[in-house]
Formats: C-alpha cells, sequence, structure tokens
C-alpha cells in the first residue's frame, strides 16, 4: 500500500520586509538621501509587520532588522541635519 507524503509548504516571505531591510541598509550608506530613505524604510517595516501577524507570513526577523536599521539611519542623518543648521546659523551670527 502507497503511503503518501503530505509536505507543508514554506511561508511567502513578505515583500515589504525584504524592501524595508534594504532601505535601511541604504538609509545608513547613502548619503543625504539615506534620510528620506530611512522614512519609507521605517513606513515598509510597520506596514509588514502587520502583514506578518495578519496573514501568517515570513520575515518577522528582517521587518525588524529593516525598522531597526531605518531608525539609525534616519536618526544620524536628521542629528546631522541639525548640527549643520545649529552651526550655520551660528557662523551666521558671528559675522554681524
Amino acid at each position: 500500500m502507497e503511503e503518501q507524503q503530505h509536505y507543508q509548504q514554506a511561508p511567502v516571505t513578505n515583500g515589504k520586509a525584504i524592501a524595508s531591510l534594504v532601505l535601511g541598509i541604504l538609509s545608513i550608506v547613502v548619503p543625504w538621501i539615506g534620510f528620506i530613505f530611512g522614512i519609507i524604510g521605517i513606513v515598509l517595516a510597520s506596514k509588514a509587520k502587520k502583514e506578518i501577524a495578519n496573514y501568517q507570513q515570513a520575515g518577522n526577523g528582517m521587518a525588524v532588522a529593516g525598522l531597526v536599521t531605518s531608525i539609525v539611519g534616519t536618526a544620524f542623518y536628521a542629528l546631522l541635519i541639525l548640527l549643520l543648521i545649529f552651526f550655520g546659523i551660528a557662523e551666521g551670527n558671528s559675522m554681524v
């Protein structure tokens, strides 16, 4: 008698989780545009985490890593922009 083997299919990896991880890494590596990449990566990571929970998809680790790297990249460039603005204003006031 033949036994039928039933294989369970692996869950699909969420595409937004992959995109958030890629954008998170780019937000750290790419100068100036990294700020925008980071913001988009944060949005995609939060959407990916919701979809992963709702549809039982794979990629939760990638979504978390994308969220963390996007936050780090965005925070770095936000701080850099604020410092440049501060020193630009301070330099402008010293010439008066």
